[in-house]
């Protein structure tokens, strides 16, 4: 069925290009918060455990948001581990240190690229692509990210 949303279907292929990246980063992140939540050890472990844990459960409904506004303007998420680690401007590499404060600095340096990233998009989405739903969309995980970063951030002594 043709989809009629006032958004050309250049431009939600576009849209749905940059998401599609977006999804990927944050599967990533949330494959690194995993690692994190399951392997950190230190006198801390039980706290940061728990907090690893809410931080992979936002993300998760993160991916889920991501992938469904993919959907809604007429394109298919992708869905495989090898597309996300093509798709991903985020390292997989994983610290040989397993402390929280390791895991936190890592964690928070992936957090603020994608809040950059976001940020980015806001205008390409209104501006070039006139999808001001995405970017609205768009706004909103920034703000999530930058909520998160903040908690993240809040643990370390600087």
């Amino acid at each position: 069925m043709k989809i009629a949303i006032g958004i050309t279907a250049e431009n939600r292929q576009a849209v749905a290009t940059e998401l599609t990246k977006i999804l990927a980063d944050e599967t990533v992140l949330y494959t690194k918060t995993k690692n994190a939540h399951w392997n950190c050890e230190g006198a801390d472990f039980y706290d940061k455990h728990k907090f690893f844990e809410i931080q992979f459960g936002q993300l998760d409904d993160v991916i889920d948001q991501v992938a469904e506004r993919i959907r809604s303007i007429g394109h298919y998420a992708p869905a495989t581990l090898q597309s996300y680690l093509s798709l991903t401007h985020l390292s997989e590499k994983i610290t040989e240190d397993n402390s929280s404060k390791a895991f936190i600095k890592e964690l928070l340096d992936d957090h603020q690229s994608i809040i950059i990233i976001l940020r980015g998009h806001i205008m390409l989405f209104t501006a070039d692509y006139q999808d001001a739903g995405t970017a609205d969309f768009v706004t909103g995980l920034m703000e999530t990210h930058e909520k998160m970063a903040w908690f993240l951030r809040s643990h370390l002594n600087n």
